[in-house]
């Protein structure tokens, strides 16, 4: 007997339809699953084993089985493949009646034949739903997450002897109501700037870097609010729209990081990886590559504190995604592109004991110590970082006021109404000034003659490199459109020329 029953994979982000073949044919008895399996797949054959048994059905025990994972040329792994071969078992060997040609079947099994919990779910189904199949069968704890599928059929099963019963129709499971996706509105969450006391030189600098997605980093002695203020960041980044909250929620459902009982992410990633972190967490990868933090920032904020102590490979690979938007893993099977669209905020001290510079407390380390230390950023990193902020120790007036300063939603307004401008600009509303290729900044950053002198004398001065004077002109122009000015005037170019990195000492 022959049974076939549809599944999917999960390749980088995109989901690939996959066909459990069934075969029960003469031979020794047993089960053989091919077609690319890896060891979560291989030991399917004891959950499933278990699973029918004590569901009530009956594992075949005599003949002999083979499950092929078709097609053979796409690796299969983790334990998604439980339900449909314990279903195509019980198909073939005429256990189970039922037309499941438009049916995708997804998840894991316990010995005792629950259902549990399933990663990537949400591009499986999608793939399914683009293949013309009309209905999903998923675990009850991920049902939500496949109802953001729009046009397919959930069906939540909390067992096998569940589904069996629903399938033979003497208790037929409830379709779940898709999953709504209401977003524009969500609470600011995190820190409020108005609870930051001082740094507004800080926080227009970041105000800047949300309203045209500029990389940021800050410098400054300890306790001086470095952190507090990346933390901050968040409050005043627009809501995410309904297609990046997909596309966040992809990369977190691949990665198996759904927030348990939140199908969609609703708020933009803030990651903040401790300077320990390997190269394969940042950028991602392992044998089957899987997203990074780099990726699991997108559409949000990395964070990076102690920007230093991080390990110099570890820094030099982000400069890809900083340039391109994505990362790109190649193994020897082939090559996955991850999404990378991050808003980069990296912090560190001027020195290693933290206060070279500071006017209160004397800094204990050599010049040549400082010099070592400031050194560990490749020059080609800071390069890629628009926006460089002295951080200074905040005074204890500014400390003792009670007053609160400019709260996160004015900020959030004015980052709205610039980002809107560039939307027209560019009629993308996903792309930034910061992502303006040559040809774009020729057409939209014009100078007006005071401008445009003032540059000259910069570039000359300053030696900046020509990545620099296009991001200069790039930070000119977020700045111009926070302000409503169609053309970039000298002050606009002045604002932008403080940003640029200076010397410590």
């Amino acid at each position: 007997m022959l049974a076939c029953v549809h599944s999917s994979a999960v390749v980088g982000l995109e989901g690939v339809l996959v066909e459990v073949e069934v075969d029960i044919g003469p031979g020794n008895p047993g089960l053989t699953i091919v077609g690319l399996p890896d060891a979560a797949v291989q030991e399917a054959r004891e959950r499933v084993r278990a699973a029918i048994r004590n569901s009530g059905a009956r594992f075949p025990l005599s003949g002999r089985i083979t499950v092929n994972l078709a097609p053979a040329d796409i690796r299969k792994e983790g334990p998604a493949y439980d339900l449909p071969i314990a279903l195509g078992i019980l198909l073939a060997s005429g256990q189970v009646s039922a037309d499941l040609t438009d049916t995708v079947v997804l998840g894991e099994l316990s010995l005792d034949g629950t259902v549990r919990h399933t990663a990537g779910i949400l591009p499986m189904v999608g793939i399914a739903r683009e293949h013309g199949l009309r209905r999903a069968i998923v675990p009850a704890e991920d049902a939500a997450e496949a109802a953001l599928v729009e046009g397919i059929e959930v069906i939540p099963v909390q067992s096998l002897n569940e589904l069996l019963a629903h399938l033979d129709g003497q208790a037929p499971i409830a379709p779940l109501s898709p999953t709504p996706i209401e977003l524009g509105d969500e609470p600011l969450s995190g820190i409020d700037f108005a609870e930051i006391k001082g740094q507004e030189h800080v926080k227009r600098g970041l105000e800047l870097a949300a309203a045209g997605g500029h990389n940021v980093i800050a410098v400054g002695p300890p306790g001086a609010g470095k952190t507090l203020l990346a933390r901050a960041l968040p409050t005043i980044l627009p809501p995410l729209t309904r297609e990046e909250a997909l596309e966040v929620t992809r990369i977190y459902s691949v990665a198996g990081l759904l927030p348990s009982g939140s199908p969609l992410i609703r708020h933009r990633p803030f990651r903040a990886p401790h300077h320990t972190i390997s190269f394969a967490g940042m950028i991602g990868g392992g044998a089957w590559p899987r997203p990074g933090e780099v990726t699991l920032a997108h559409r949000g904020v990395l964070f990076l504190d102690e920007l230093p102590e991080f390990s110099p490979r570890v820094l030099e690979v982000l400069r890809q995604p900083l340039e391109d938007r994505l990362v790109t893993i190649s193994r020897a099977s082939g090559a996955v592109t991850f999404p990378a669209s991050f808003l980069l905020v990296a912090a560190m001290n001027p020195c290693p004991c933290g206060y070279h510079g500071d006017p209160v407390r004397a800094c204990r380390c050599s010049p040549h110590e400082v010099a070592r230390y400031q050194k560990r950023i490749s020059g080609p990193l800071l390069d890629r970082i628009d926006i460089h902020l002295p951080v200074p120790r905040v005074e204890f007036d500014k400390l003792a006021d009670h007053r609160t300063g400019e709260p996160s939603a004015a900020v959030r307004a004015r980052v709205e109404a610039a980002r809107a401008v560039q939307q027209r600009r560019f009629g993308d509303s996903r792309r930034l000034n910061s992502e303006m290729t040559p040809a774009e900044i020729r057409r939209y950053c014009r100078l007006d003659e005071a401008g445009e002198r003032l540059l000259r004398t910069a570039v000359e001065r300053l030696g900046l490199s020509a990545r620099g004077y296009h991001r200069v002109l790039k930070l000119a122009r977020t700045i111009a459109d926070l302000a409503g000015a169609e053309r970039i005037a000298a002050v606009h170019v002045a604002e932008a020329l403080q940003y640029r990195p200076q010397e410590v000492g």
